[in-house]
């Protein structure tokens, strides 16, 4: 048995023994990856829902620390209706897949309102390795957690990687790793614009992605960057997904080891609902929104960075009034003392001349989401100090 499997075997000894905190070596969990919950409304065709039904879903995830053991989060939080889930499997790189059990049983079911979290796998992954996670959902069920790439099968089997990538959601909510890193945990809240749905698929090329690779590039394992965004996601209301403040618990401080949030969401509340006569909400109730997400992380020790507002001028629902509720939100964020500090995602990616629209080839036809030059863009006016 090799140095690095011994170690392995032990961790997981010790996390079977039922002692979740952290050991005298210093290994202690850490979220890897995450993806937030969100109600099945998302995967929508022609008026209908899609669902899985005799599917295999697999996604390919890549950790941002490096793992003795994992665990994996299923949700069925935000869901309808009862989740039956007949196997879970997983990989890394060329090892042979292991069956992941809850309670010691392969065959789950997850009532609504409620997420379940896997028995340990020792399994060894360096820092950015890839895992692959295969879920074969037996009945007709929508998927729960916010999309994200998929590769889907029939039946319970193996995908192959030339199954095309698809942007659907799922039931994976978390990776957690047992490991002796510590670096700076930085989640990224926000709506589409943090979880990138326009970026290309399966590049990862949404902001939060590019960040944690820019970091990692200049000081390598000093920070981890999760993205918690959820398209439509808003401030004041409820969208598509639960108002930001109601998600907050789930999405950023359960996670363990939290030291920092970025913050960038308010678009989704100021602008009209389609119609020009139903406005959107008031600069004022977005920033007292602000003040009651920082309030709730300062309390649990948490650092919150402002991102100010991007443009959208030229976008399907863009108006004056929403242009100025933007400049004032992003005023606030800049000048107002809500924050920690700033990250200013306007200015990184406005037009030069026209400050309510994003600069030429950065953003889609829609003109109110980046593209990958955009997320790119974001991404470089992140900074962060190293730590060692």
């Amino acid at each position: 048995m090799s140095v690095w499997r011994a170690l392995a075997t032990a961790a997981l000894l010790w996390v079977l023994a039922g002692d979740g905190g952290a050991r005298a070596d210093g290994a202690h969990w850490l979220p890897a990856w995450i993806a937030s919950a969100a109600p099945p409304r998302f995967d929508v065709v022609d008026g209908n829902m899609l669902t899985y039904r005799d599917q295999t879903i697999r996604q390919d995830v890549r950790l941002g620390v490096s793992a003795r053991v994992i665990r994996i989060r299923l949700s069925n939080e935000l869901g309808l209706t009862p989740v039956r889930l007949r196997s879970v499997r997983l990989k890394a790189q060329a090892d042979d897949p292991r069956d992941v059990t809850f309670s010691d049983q392969s065959e789950v079911t997850i009532p609504p309102g409620v997420a379940l979290i896997s028995d340990p796998v020792e399994m060894l992954v360096q820092r950015g390795g890839l895992v692959t996670v295969s879920l074969h959902v037996p009945d007709e069920a929508p998927g729960v957690v916010r999309r994200t790439p998929v590769r889907l099968g029939t039946g319970d089997q193996p995908v192959g990687d030339g199954v095309p990538i698809e942007r659907r959601q799922g039931f994976v909510s978390a990776i957690y790793a047992l490991t002796e890193e510590r670096p700076a945990v930085i989640v990224a809240l926000g709506d589409s614009i943090t979880e990138g749905a326009t970026a290309t698929l399966g590049a990862e090329a949404d902001w939060p992605a590019v960040l944690h690779r820019r970091l990692e590039a200049s000081c390598p394992g000093d920070y981890l960057v999760l993205n918690a965004g959820i398209s439509g996601n808003q401030v004041v209301r409820d969208g598509r997904s639960p108002n930001i403040r109601a998600r907050l618990d789930r999405d950023v401080l359960s996670l363990p080891g939290v030291t920092h949030v970025i913050l960038i969401e308010g678009i989704n509340d100021i602008r009209h609902d389609g119609n020009p006569a139903n406005p959107g909400r008031d600069p004022e109730e977005v920033v007292a929104g602000y003040r009651q997400v920082v309030a709730r992380l300062h309390l649990s020790g948490i650092e919150v960075l402002g991102g100010t507002l991007t443009p959208f001028g030229g976008s399907e629902r863009f108006d004056d009034r929403s242009e100025a509720s933007r400049q004032t939100i992003n005023q606030g964020i800049r000048h107002g003392e809500l924050f920690d500090g700033v990250i200013d995602f306007d200015a990184a990616i406005r037009d030069p001349l026209r400050s309510d629209w994003m600069a030429s080839g950065t953003h889609r036809d829609d003109r109110l989401h980046p593209n990958d030059e955009g997320y790119a863009r974001m991404a470089t006016v992140a900074t962060f100090p190293c730590r060692r």
